[in-house]
């Protein structure tokens, strides 16, 4: 299993002090966040999309650049692009870019987006949600797969006419995997089309989502697809302390004045602190504890879906720059190592 770390590089006030740092100090920590995970033999760092106040990355490819000149090993990739809202011919030459800096290490973890600021940002409209994405993953793919591009003009696309596309990547087509949120349809359309599926897992229960994931695989295997060479990641919430009782203090107040700031947004409740340990319980979808307790659920989470990689994002909302280094240490230190010889 690859074993890693995304972000989305928030930036809000710390619900102890109601200070907040710069833009450029979060960049600036986010980058030795980035290299510390690669130093300690972690396997894929991703950076998400946001175009929010809270978040300070638009363009993840231009973070995923610098990291890439500052790392050896660590796969990098977004998590997720938007394609909906952006272009995929540049999509696919600013990731091919940073694929040549890091000698073959990018990836483009492509989704809907689950905000929507994109969209009038961009001039699209949410009405065309669905065609949007579906029309863009059909030109990415398009590209990637071919130095010439032949694209017949299209509800949201003009033509494009036996067009080479540069830089080509330095491997020889980019990885792409599929984001995704729960639905059914999204779950078939990456089966059918035979990419690698990431699945958010950040509330409820993981159980519930193994019909989902069984849902992706039997559609693949029915479009003919290679079930041993096509992957499925799952992206949580996750932190690591020395013990279970000191991660818990130190994420709760952070976590719980995102997910209820956004939960305004959109019409949950507040989010309280029984809630946040029902999910941090074994079969709950936090990874939120010592290192042991995350270890443990990583292998349950595996025993439901034999997925090939996890992703853990430990910043939901502003942690203090060395508890966030000392989370990763412990990640990269214990966990990994413990998860690794348990599934071999």
């Amino acid at each position: 299993m690859e074993l890693g770390i995304y972000t989305f590089a928030e930036r809000t006030a710390d619900p102890h002090t109601g200070k907040m740092i710069s833009a450029q100090q979060r960049i600036s920590d986010l980058l030795e966040e980035i290299t510390l995970a690669d130093q300690l033999g972690l396997d894929v760092f991703g950076i998400g999309e946001h175009h929010r106040p809270d978040f300070v990355v638009s363009s993840p490819a231009v973070i995923l650049a610098a990291a890439a000149v500052k790392t050896k090993h660590i796969k990098l990739t977004s998590a997720v692009t938007v394609l909906s809202s952006d272009d995929p011919v540049r999509v696919f030459q600013d990731f091919a870019s940073v694929d040549l800096l890091s000698s073959g290490r990018a990836e483009i973890m492509a989704g809907r987006g689950s905000f929507i600021e994109s969209f009038p940002l961009f001039g699209y409209d949410l009405e065309d949600y669905d065609t949007l994405f579906s029309e863009k993953l059909e030109l990415l793919l398009s590209i990637n797969n071919s130095e010439k591009v032949n694209w017949q003009k299209s509800a949201h696309r003009a033509a494009i006419n036996n067009l080479g596309v540069y830089p080509r990547p330095f491997q020889q087509e980019l990885p792409i995997w599929i984001a995704v949120g729960g639905t059914p349809e999204s779950a078939m359309r990456a089966g059918k089309m035979g990419l690698p599926m990431a699945l958010a897992i950040i509330g409820g229960t993981p159980d519930r989502f193994v019909p989902f994931v069984d849902l992706f695989r039997e559609t693949a295997q029915k479009s003919g697809h290679d079930l041993s060479t096509l992957g499925v990641g799952i992206n949580s919430h996750a932190y690591i302390a020395d013990d279970s009782q000191q991660a818990a203090d130190e994420f709760f107040p952070p976590y719980a004045d995102v997910m209820s700031r956004i939960g305004r947004e959109r019409g949950w409740q507040p989010m309280t602190r029984q809630q946040f340990e029902y999910m941090r319980a074994p079969q709950g979808a936090l990874l939120v504890g010592s290192p042991q307790q995350v270890i443990d659920k990583i292998l349950y989470e595996y025993e439901l879906f034999k997925h090939s990689r996890f992703l853990a994002q430990m910043s939901v909302g502003t942690m203090p720059h060395d508890k966030m280094m000392h989370s990763i240490e412990l990640f990269g230190n214990v966990v990994a190592p413990a998860v690794r010889k348990a599934i071999l």
